[in-house]
């Protein structure tokens, strides 16, 4: 009975660790204008710094008019919830990555993007290969590790 008592609790554990596994980070990016970042959820805490529009951000929690964030470098501070924009955003994190016309390594490369710049997401993402537009317009699938936001 022990040993079939230890199997159950094996599988609910692992059930558990794969149901929060499953749980998909929510994102978001900064707009319509520049967002202060704070370290506390109220207008009078410390001001961390402005984020640029366009800046994605995971959303770590929702306190009202408040939202706890995490930033690309990982570090977390609130946003009024109404600075925050639905419209999907990725930043480079790699030195120079490559933007192929199809999701395929051999195929030819629509446009370079250097670390730090923002990238709009053209599809939903559905494989280990994003589709991305750059500010002038160009479309093109970037790898899922070359960037972050998704």
């Amino acid at each position: 009975m022990r040993g079939a008592h230890h199997l159950l609790l094996s599988a609910a554990l692992w059930l558990a660790g794969s149901s929060a596994a499953a749980v998909a980070a929510e994102f978001k990016s900064v707009g319509p204008g520049p967002a202060v970042m704070f370290d506390a959820p109220a207008q009078k805490s410390r001001k961390l710094y402005i984020a640029p529009v366009g800046m994605p951000v995971e959303i770590v929690l929702v306190n009202g008019e408040w939202t706890r964030v995490r930033d690309a470098a990982g570090d977390l501070s609130w946003v009024e919830s109404r600075s925050l924009s639905t419209r999907r955003t990725l930043v480079v994190e790699s030195g120079q990555i490559s933007a192929r016309s199809s999701a395929n390594d051999s195929a030819p490369v629509a446009f370079t993007a250097a670390k730090g710049v923002l990238l709009e997401l053209a599809e939903p993402i559905s494989s280990a290969w994003i589709k991305v537009r750059h500010r002038d317009g160009e479309t093109g699938y970037v790898k899922a590790a070359e960037v972050w936001g998704d």
